[in-house]
């Protein structure tokens, strides 16, 4: 009945919110007055509800410097009466809608609080930990943001393919009775779909998979269960996110380009999608942020131990498939792969030790790497119950489709893991000892 906002960036901070201003002053009666100003607030003012709940982040006045002195406050658009009912206005306006590339459905409002009354969310100073409940959320959603606009773009590329007429075939005519081919006919054409195709169904699997691993976290009976789910969607949660988005991008942009230049104008509408892509690469913390997160907490942070936990699912695959020659294609490159990035972690954590910035310079590489690792895991999987719905009798052009989509993804995008750990390997020093190429 009610909606509800994050109220995190001010123009002055977004990714370091250790810098935020503003403030929370205590009243007799346990409330705060919060004064300051926010900005990029999505749904942040409409009409659309009658009330906004506000949760903003602020600083109580002996708090200390940095991220450990910021606490969560809910403010509500209008206060709430003992009974329920709706009482005054509190003070925090909307004072202007930033004018955006995409996502036009959605509102994303600059709010100014002037003595706002606010209630203590959790304990003072402990307001980051508490919004990182939601923020963790938000990020699957983003990715699953990202999975939806992948999935929409490859759709309408797809129809579009089999219908424009353009050139003939190289190997010569495919429609006889028409003046032309229908663009689908081309390699290259094919390529984009079927990237945006993989694109999909690998970040489909990854979602699904994760989101059991949530329900597992939340409700198994067995504890043990529960902690390894919970570290696993840990690990996964950046991956989904950045990688996801990385990946709708792409698909977008390949999508666009298979409409030529009617994909470029509003009418054939996809375009849109493209930019609706772009933000989810920024938002809920930018994708080198979720990079860092990765590699420097999530895998470093312990020494590789959750790393190792999910290396376990792809070495119990790779034994169980390993003597299957039909599986070869796909076991073969998971299993190098998975035994490189042992000694791929181990070689950016030994010069991150030495120097932190070596993180920095590989983190992005590393997280692609690491997103196709888990691609490639469950494209096998998919793979394996596609051959053996085949061997027993299915006709199902599904399990056809779906062995395709498989071997084109460990032919085409999976070699892209190559190229991406020589870069991570290169140092730092050709980023940092750059200050005449920066002047």
């Amino acid at each position: 009945e009610w909606t509800g906002t994050m109220c995190l960036t001010e123009p002055h901070c977004g990714t370091d919110l250790g810098l935020l201003r503003t403030k929370a002053e205590p009243q007799a009666d346990g409330t705060y007055r919060i004064t300051g100003n926010k900005i990029f607030i999505s749904a942040g003012e409409h009409d659309m509800a009658p009330n906004i709940l506000h949760l903003v982040l602020a600083r109580l006045p002996d708090a200390p410097k940095g991220s450990k002195g910021i606490s969560l406050f809910l403010v509500p658009k209008y206060h709430v009466n003992d009974d329920g009912s709706l009482g005054e206005r509190n003070p925090i306006f909307c004072t202007g809608l930033e004018h955006k590339m995409g996502i036009h459905g959605n509102a994303t409002a600059q709010l100014s609080l002037d003595g706002a009354i606010g209630t203590l969310v959790g304990e003072p100073n402990k307001g980051l930990p508490a919004m990182f409940v939601m923020m963790n959320a938000a990020r699957l959603g983003v990715g699953n943001q990202s999975l939806g606009l992948t999935e929409v773009a490859y759709q309408n590329a797809l129809a579009y393919a089999k219908e424009r007429l353009q050139m003939r075939s190289l190997s010569g005519p495919k429609a006889k009775d028409k003046e032309a081919d229908p663009i689908i006919v081309h390699p290259d054409v094919r390529k984009m779909l079927l990237t945006a195709k993989a694109y999909a169904e690998g970040g489909r699997a990854m979602s699904i998979y994760t989101a059991m691993l949530i329900d597992k976290a939340l409700y198994h009976p067995d504890e043990k269960v529960r902690k390894d789910s919970d570290e696993i969607v840990g690990l996964l949660t950046p991956i989904i996110k950045a990688f996801l988005t990385d990946n709708g991008f792409a698909a977008t942009n390949h999508a666009m380009q298979v409409f030529g230049g009617h994909g470029y104008i509003h009418e054939t509408g996809v375009e849109q999608y493209v930019r609706d892509a772009r933000i989810n690469m920024i938002y809920e913390g930018t994708n080198t942020v979720q990079s860092l997160d990765l590699l420097g907490r999530k895998i470093l942070g312990n020494q590789g131990a959750t790393l190792k936990k999910f290396g376990k699912l792809i070495a119990a695959l790779v034994e169980e498939e390993g003597v299957n020659e039909k599986m070869s294609e796909f076991i073969n490159p998971l299993g190098y792969l998975a035994d490189q990035m042992t000694k791929f972690t181990t070689e950016i954590g030994f010069k991150g030790f030495v120097n932190p910035d070596e993180v920095g310079g590989a983190s992005v590489d590393y997280l692609r790497v690491a997103g196709h690792l888990v691609f490639g895991y469950f494209f096998a999987r998919m793979a394996s119950v596609a051959l053996k719905k085949i061997a027993e009798g299915s006709t199902d052009p599904f399990y056809t489709a779906k062995l395709q989509t498989a071997r084109f993804y460990f032919a085409r995008l999976f070699p892209e893991t190559a190229s991406l750990m020589r870069t991570a390997r290169s140092g730092v020093a050709n980023l940092l000892d750059t200050d005449a190429a920066l002047a």
